[in-house]
C-alpha cells in the first residue's frame, strides 16, 4: 500500500469525507483526490495538518513511498515531526502559525522576486509658464513606470503648466507623447525658436503653421508660421489625447 493509498483508507477508518479532510487541510476536495490517487503530494505545512487530521504517525503514511515526487522524510525530519506530534494542541497550533506565516513570506518573496521589471519611460519635469511643456528635451527629467493608466505607445511624458490647453490637458498634468507622425488636428511637442509648447498642430495647403491653444480663451498665445518668417519649428512628438476639432472647423 502506498503513500496515497494509506491516507485514503485511514481517512475512510475514520469515517471522514473527502470534503471534510478538504477543510481540515485548507485545501480542495480535488486537492485531497490528487493525493490519494497520486497524482500530486502534499506541501510540507499541509503534510503537518494531514497528521493531525488523520491522528496516524508519519512513519505510518511514508512507508514504502518512493516512487511518489517528494522522498520520504528524512531521520531529522521525522523526528521534528515525532517532536511535533507529542506537543499540546496550543503548541502544535503555534507551530502550525509560524510555519504557515513563513511560507508565506516564502511565497511573497518568491512572487516579487519574479516579477518582471517595469518598463519605464522618461518625464520631463520641469514646466514653464503659460501652456510650455517640459524644458529643451535630454535636460530635466525623471523616469517612471509604465502602469495601466499610461496609453500604450507612450515613449515619454511632459508635465504642462498653465491654462492655455485646458480642459483638454489641466494645468500642472502629464500628458504622454509617442514619435508617430502629425496629423492636422494633432496635439503635439513643439520647440519654436527655442521655446517648448504643446499646441495643436495645423498647416494650411500654402505650407502655414498654426498651432493653436485649445482654451481658445488663450487664442493670444497660438502661434502662426508661415514658410518666410524665418522662424524655426521642431516637433518632438504627438501627444495621445482626443484633441477637439480645429478652431473654425
Amino acid at each position: 500500500m502506498n503513500f496515497g493509498e494509506r491516507v485514503r483508507a485511514r481517512r475512510e477508518e475514520l469515517g471522514m469525507s473527502r470534503e471534510k479532510l478538504a477543510r481540515l487541510l485548507r485545501v480542495t476536495p480535488s486537492a485531497v483526490s490528487n493525493y490519494e490517487i497520486g497524482i500530486s503530494f502534499p506541501k510540507r505545512e499541509i503534510m503537518l495538518r494531514l497528521f493531525d487530521s488523520l491522528r496516524i504517525d508519519p512513519n505510518t503514511l511514508f512507508q514504502d513511498s518512493y516512487q511518489f515526487e517528494e522522498p520520504p522524510l528524512a531521520s531529522n525530519e521525522r523526528r521534528l515531526l515525532e517532536d511535533y506530534r507529542g506537543l499540546s494542541p496550543l503548541g502544535r497550533q503555534t507551530v502550525r502559525t509560524m510555519v504557515e506565516a513563513l511560507c508565506a513570506c516564502r511565497d511573497e518573496a518568491e512572487s516579487v522576486q519574479n516579477m518582471p521589471e517595469p518598463r519605464m519611460i522618461p518625464l520631463y519635469c520641469n514646466p514653464a509658464a503659460a501652456g510650455y511643456a517640459a524644458p529643451a528635451f535630454g535636460e530635466d527629467f525623471d523616469y517612471i513606470p509604465v502602469t495601466d493608466e499610461v496609453p500604450a505607445g507612450a515613449e515619454f511624458a511632459v508635465r504642462i503648466q498653465g491654462d492655455s490647453m485646458v480642459p483638454y490637458i489641466e494645468d500642472d498634468s502629464i500628458v504622454y507623447v509617442n514619435r508617430d507622425p502629425l496629423k492636422a488636428g494633432d496635439v503635439g511637442i513643439f520647440c519654436v525658436d527655442g521655446d517648448i509648447l504643446c499646441k495643436q498642430y495645423y498647416k494650411d495647403p500654402v505650407g502655414i503653421v498654426y498651432l493653436f491653444s485649445l482654451n481658445r480663451r488663450r487664442a493670444d498665445a497660438d502661434q502662426v508660421l508661415t514658410p518666410d518668417s524665418g522662424r524655426s519649428l521642431a516637433c518632438f512628438g504627438r501627444v495621445i489625447l482626443r484633441a477637439p476639432p480645429l478652431p473654425g472647423r
